[in-house]
């Protein structure tokens, strides 16, 4: 399997709703590791509000299933109460892969 593309997510939360949304994006792995055509999920901390998620596939088609599945529509149900701003979202060009 080559994985070749990819998703970064970058979320801010509202001040005071970090640890609400950490456990947010904890409770996500779950959701993850049911997509069959997401190779590798992952959701990180930069600093007190600044969270984000990255995501790899082996094809498009895995890619616009993640986008069009249960982790987007659970974060828009929430992103009103947690989020500072509408997450930053992008779409990476894997590189290299060890």
């Amino acid at each position: 399997m080559t994985v070749d593309r990819g998703l970064l997510a970058l979320l801010e939360a509202k001040p005071g709703k970090g640890d609400e949304l950490a456990d947010f994006l904890r409770q996500g792995r779950e959701l993850a590791a049911a997509e069959t055509g997401t190779v590798t999920w992952y959701a990180f901390r930069l600093s007190d509000t600044t969270y984000g998620i990255f995501d790899t596939f082996a094809d498009e088609e895995g890619r616009q299933a993640h986008l069009n599945g249960r982790i987007p529509a659970a974060l828009g149900e929430v992103a009103a109460d947690l989020l500072a701003s509408d997450p930053d979202i992008r779409m990476t060009d894997i590189l290299a892969v060890k």
